[in-house]
């Protein structure tokens, strides 16, 4: 029996036993999940397609591992205007083997399980535990408005507009000091989450801008 499904966005036609490499999942060598959705079903008995799902089916897998691919590079040039970029790429993914496909009505053979459920509930005990002392609930409320008031205004960089602000608080870059000490390995770590934020720092000369407004 073979089956087609649908994960990350493309589609993969599988069997048992296989082995296949999807857009990364959530998880731990050894959980095992259900695996997408059911387009098509296929065996000795016929050819079952779905409308768009077949109902009841199920393809049950098992995560190898998680890691990243091949590097792939991506070089960027713009003619007569002394502007070069190479940068690389590896995707994540996960490496997934086929335990079982399960037939309309069939019960599965594969229990379900995963290892990532334990900490999650070590963090649903966590709160109730605050609410017994809410003397200490008190503390990190008058501490946040402080942490709000040190944070600079990014926008007075050049080409810093509120949404990438916003997306540079997100990665808990909050003030010109922390601009001010970049170095190249920063960049290409920030530029992997913030598309362009290179060339934009670059072009802007945020580093030497940044320096003078943390010294003001």
């Amino acid at each position: 029996m073979y089956a087609v499904i649908k994960t990350g966005g493309k589609q993969y036609r599988v069997a048992a036993g296989d082995e296949i490499r999807v857009e990364k999942l959530e998880g731990a060598a050894g959980d095992t999940f259900a695996l997408g959705d059911v387009l098509m079903l296929g065996g000795e008995d016929g050819v079952t397609v779905g409308s768009p799902l077949v109902e009841g089916a199920q393809v049950i897998g098992e995560l190898v591992d998680t890691n990243r691919a091949r590097k792939i590079i991506v070089f960027k040039k713009r003619r007569r205007q002394n502007y070069r970029r190479t940068k690389g790429h590896r995707q994540w993914g996960s490496v997934v083997r086929i335990a079982e496909i399960v037939a309309p009505g069939g019960k599965a053979k594969t229990e379900l399980k995963t290892t990532t459920a334990a900490p999650a509930a070590e963090a649903e005990v966590a709160p109730k535990a605050e609410k017994a002392a809410p003397a200490k609930k008190t503390a990190p409320k008058t501490e946040a408005p402080k942490a709000a008031a040190a944070a600079d205004d990014l926008t007075k960089l050049t080409g810093v507009g509120p949404a990438l602000a916003t997306k540079l608080n997100d990665a808990g870059i909050t003030s010109f000091a922390q601009i001010a000490a970049w170095t190249d390995a920063d960049l290409d770590a920030l530029s992997e989450t913030i598309t362009g934020l290179k060339a934009k720092a670059e072009k802007g000369e945020w580093i030497s801008a940044a320096k003078d407004l943390a010294a003001e």
